[in-house]
């Protein structure tokens, strides 16, 4: 089946605001000395300063993306503009045999892809198992001492109260953080490093921190007896302490095969490390999932993972007693754009915050929590946005969403449905359902 796509799905690929500006100037076929498209390859050859023309190509099964162009964004603004023209007019590409230079890149592809497989099926070389129970236990026993550092120094932290946890500088926090990374408990440290702001979060700040710090000590007592819980809790306590499970490992698995609606998507910059949070949700089995990508933060992450789109995939998710985090593990056929909104989601806020509930219950470290909220309106109150549902139910808006505005003209005063993340004291849109039309919200933050 033909793959199509919009134009705001299209603009979503842009690496930065500028790149779409430049990909909207390269949008008319008139810039373009050739086009063409057989089966899901794209190309065209793009005017430029230089004698000859940029050739641009794209697969829009992941998408993937080459051109020859010097620039090191990905997509470059020759492969927007493409993109942009296809989305707006798939005729203006003329179905014609690919040039060399497009089968070749398209041929080269097909044997990288077969080459994986082929490894993927390959039986592993035998591992040198002394040598990894004997790094495991290292890492267990310095685990283990980090974790008695750190219950000292939480039952000092109560004992002394909260009087003057506000004045404290943030090396009080960030002292045992250093000292969890050096325990190789790296969970640990970014727990205790995102306590540091919360004092200075306004009113309320004592009930968030102690929340946070009930978590830290759950988690430092459940570790402490591992081997005695099940052992789904015990994969979402090594996975909050900071202990990886391997991608071969989890592809492994049986997967679960559905269309997928790419819902939401997030970048945030980590270090030297941009993580991109992906959210899905189940056609079939109505269950959500998140894909987490990694890049360096002069690379591109290339997934091919496009909010508003569908995905026909078997996804292998990672242990734990409420499973979220997922990998792609197999694409099936080209799945059509949505052309109409996901029968996905909650009809309520109180649906929505009793599934967050119940998901907190089974795996009490959830940082973030999907929500598809079904026909709410955006209010402002008492100089914050709200979400309101048509019972009168209202969730806060994060004070950090950007995009108030932008969503209040989208919605034009209707119902709309929103997704995003709640983090259990306000939500973060990140993209929207509304007239018909599919809205990424880029970032949803500032």
């Amino acid at each position: 089946m033909a793959i199509s796509w919009t134009t705001d799905q299209a603009l979503a690929l842009a690496p930065d605001a500028s790149s779409a500006k430049a990909g909207r100037e390269l949008s008319s076929a008139g810039k373009w000395v050739t086009l063409g498209r057989r089966g899901e390859a794209i190309w065209g050859e793009c005017k430029g300063s230089g004698a000859s023309p940029y050739r641009t190509q794209v697969d829009l099964t992941e998408p993937a993306f080459r051109c020859s162009c010097p620039s090191r964004k990905f997509p470059c603004k020759h492969g927007l503009g493409l993109m942009l023209i296809f989305a707006a007019d798939p005729a203006a590409l003329a179905d014609a045999e690919p040039p060399a230079w497009v089968s070749e890149w398209l041929a080269s592809r097909a044997e990288r892809a077969e080459k994986q497989t082929q490894k993927a099926t390959e039986p592993e070389k035998p591992a040198d198992t002394a040598a990894q129970a004997k790094r495991a236990a290292q890492r267990e026993a310095k685990v283990a001492g980090g974790v008695q550092e750190l219950d000292r120094w939480m039952r000092d932290l109560m004992r002394g109260g909260f009087a003057e946890i506000a004045s404290r500088l943030y090396s009080y926090w960030d002292t045992p953080a250093k000292r969890m990374v050096d325990a190789q408990a790296p969970g640990l440290a970014r727990m205790m490093r995102e306590m540091a702001g919360i004092p200075a979060t306004g009113s309320g700040w004592q009930e968030r921190l102690l929340e946070r710090l009930g978590r830290l000590h759950l988690l430092l007592q459940g570790y402490g007896r591992l081997e005695t819980l099940p052992a789904e809790t015990q994969a979402d306590i090594r996975t909050a302490m900071g202990f990886n499970v391997s991608q071969e490992q989890v592809l492994a698995e049986p997967g679960v095969r559905d269309r997928w609606f790419v819902a939401a998507q997030r970048v945030e910059e980590e270090e030297q490390l941009r993580v991109q949070r992906t959210w899905l949700w189940g056609e079939q089995s109505g269950s959500p999932a998140l894909v987490l990508s990694f890049a360096h933060a002069s690379q591109p992450i290339g997934d091919g993972l496009v909010p508003g789109s569908l995905l026909d995939a078997d996804l292998a998710f990672f242990p734990g007693a409420f499973p979220l985090r997922a990998l792609v593990k197999t694409r099936h056929e080209a799945v059509p754009s949505v052309s109409d909104i996901p029968a996905h989601g909650y009809p309520t806020i109180e649906l929505a915050t009793a599934a967050y509930a119940a998901a907190l219950a089974r795996s009490p470290w959830l940082d973030r929590y999907p929500f598809a909220l079904r026909d709410v309106f955006l209010a402002a109150s008492e100089g914050q946005w709200e979400a309101q549902d048509t019972e009168g139910h209202a969730l806060p808006i994060s004070p950090s969403f950007a995009h108030g505005w932008r969503l209040m003209g989208i919605a034009g005063g209707r119902p709309v449905t929103l997704w995003g993340e709640w983090n259990g004291a306000s939500f973060l849109p990140l993209s929207a359902w509304a007239d018909g039309r599919f809205y990424a919200l880029p970032g949803g933050a500032q």
